[in-house]
């Protein structure tokens, strides 16, 4: 398997195979140059970096702690930050779904000013970034890691507990290119996150810790 890159790998658990629980790690290359991180199945983590492959095993092996947990806990990845110049984002969930035929499930208003707030922090991850907005919500469409489909969304404080999110997850599904899927990450911490999406449709996979620029 590691010959194979990230999307590869990807795209096989998108559709139920995953690499062998074992217990090992898989070192593949940057998919870019600004995608850097840690996709953690079960018992298998795959760290996609341009940094030596002996290196991260060594720094692994290093950590005390129980190696099937290590390549996602701070001390592998503040050594990998250091050592690339990034800093790690959140540790999230990682989820997938398939694409849904016909239209969005509610009316949905494409957002066209590049300018505007979520558009410009979108872009700072995503590729090829579309935002739509309705009434008490937003949803981010765009290619992310390793050229995904990603999706995100956003609930104001008035329409929370009314099934929104849930709704706006399950449109993104409609809104994919046909013989796509779509990936999603949510923050564990936030469970109503968690079970929108999982109600939308979505599927578990792992777990992500994606390293990004430091900013200027």
């Amino acid at each position: 398997m590691g010959v194979r890159g990230l999307a590869e790998i990807l795209a096989d658990a998108a559709g139920g195979v995953f690499p062998p629980p074992d217990g090992s790690v898989t070192v593949v290359a940057q998919p870019s140059p600004y995608e850097a991180g840690v996709v953690a199945f079960a018992a298998h983590a795959v760290v996609f970096t341009d940094q030596d492959p002996a290196w991260v095993h060594d720094t692994l092996a290093a950590d005390p702690g129980d190696p099937l947990a290590a390549p996602l806990c701070p001390p592998f990845l503040t050594a990998l930050a250091a050592r690339t110049g990034r800093i790690v984002n959140s540790i999230d969930l990682l989820t997938v779904a398939d694409r849904l035929p016909g239209e969005p499930p509610l009316p949905l208003t494409e957002v066209r000013d590049r300018d505007h707030p979520r558009v410009v922090r979108a872009l700072r991850y995503r590729e090829d970034v579309r935002v739509f907005t309705t009434d008490g919500g937003v949803l981010v469409l765009g290619r992310g890691v390793a050229g995904r489909w990603e999706c995100a969304v956003e609930v104001d404080p008035h329409t929370r507990g009314l099934g929104l999110g849930r709704t706006l997850a399950t449109a993104a599904r409609h809104l994919l290119p046909e013989g796509t899927t779509l990936w999603s990450q949510q923050a564990p911490g936030n469970a109503p996150s968690v079970r929108a999406f999982q109600a939308a449709g979505y599927r578990p996979i792992g777990a992500e810790a994606l390293l990004v620029p430091e900013r200027p």
